[in-house]
């Protein structure tokens, strides 16, 4: 028995590195999707060499330079306050892409356990936890995130917590559906054979049989989330200043967009170039996950 599930093991994960490679022999061969992977990177790095790369603090004041354009000392120019738009821009990207990552982990901690419990289990188990699923998805993501972030406080950490709540079922109903096609391999059964526990059988062979999926759709939801916090920091319910999250910056700059239009523009820049990447990653990751396009 022994012998049987140790080749049924490593089986497994040659099969999980040859598709590992193919994948991204595939993913290579498609530009707009290894674009926004350097995309990506640029901004991580950006984001965790922010007090090195900002020509400023984020909060540095200079009460002589308000409102000033776009010029060799403030490449993009200063807010109402004199602060550097750039070095605002350059922090708050660690703040987004944090809430991005954040609010989608946890989405899909929350919502793979409980979407491969429903599928493992099945029944009244299953209708109980997808009926609930059900639940959140019935109400508008944002509507859902704006009531939740109002009843618990306008905060950040209330906000990323908001998020992610409204992110769990998507990844339940996806990691339900992948669960459900391979429960039912050899690999499962010689796990039960060999006495392994439900729980060891779901993180240990079918969370990781079902990554494609989830790679996609976790890819995807950063840009989502992202978004939808950068939509309620605009309305003052996420980053409180002087925090330059981006949606909060977008905020502060509506108000002086006919005499300072650089305090929105370059942030909603940021936004858009951010989301857009995480889309194209994502949308290649289908493609090089894809079966069907192996041809």
């Amino acid at each position: 028995m022994a012998t049987e599930a140790t080749a049924v093991k490593t089986v497994t994960r040659k099969k999980q590195r040859t598709r590992l490679q193919e994948t991204w022999r595939r993913l290579k061969k498609n530009p707009w999707s290894m674009g926004g992977l350097i995309l990506i990177i640029v901004l991580a790095l950006i984001a965790i060499f922010a007090d090195q790369i900002a020509p400023y603090g984020y909060n540095e004041q200079d009460y002589f330079r308000i409102l000033q354009g776009p010029s060799r000392e403030n490449l993009l120019g200063t807010d109402n306050l004199g602060r550097d738009v750039l070095s605002r821009i350059i922090h708050g990207s660690r703040l987004s892409l944090s809430i991005g990552f954040i609010t989608t982990g946890i989405g899909l901690t929350v919502g793979g356990f409980l979407g491969a419990l429903a599928a493992f289990y099945g029944g009244r188990i299953d209708n109980l936890i997808m009926r609930f699923m059900d639940v959140i998805l019935a109400i508008p993501g944002f509507i859902f995130a704006i009531a939740l972030v109002t009843a618990l406080g306008p905060n950040l950490t209330n906000l990323m917590i908001a998020v992610g709540i409204n992110t769990i079922p998507y990844f339940a109903r996806i990691i339900r559906s992948s669960v459900m096609s391979t429960k039912e391999n050899e690999f499962v059964e010689a796990a039960r054979v060999i006495g392994s526990s439900d729980l060891w059988i779901i993180f240990k062979h079918l969370i990781p049989n079902s990554l494609a999926p989830i790679l996609v759709q976790a890819t995807l939801r950063i840009g989502d989330t992202i978004i939808i916090a950068s939509g309620l920091s605009f309305l003052g319910l996420g980053a409180q200043p002087p925090l330059p999250e981006w949606g909060a910056l977008l905020s502060a700059g509506r108000g002086y967009l006919r005499v300072a239009w650089w305090m929105a523009t370059f942030p909603g820049i940021a936004i858009m170039i951010t989301v857009l990447a995480f889309n194209l990653l994502g949308d290649g990751l289908r493609d090089a996950l894809d079966p069907r396009l192996k041809n």
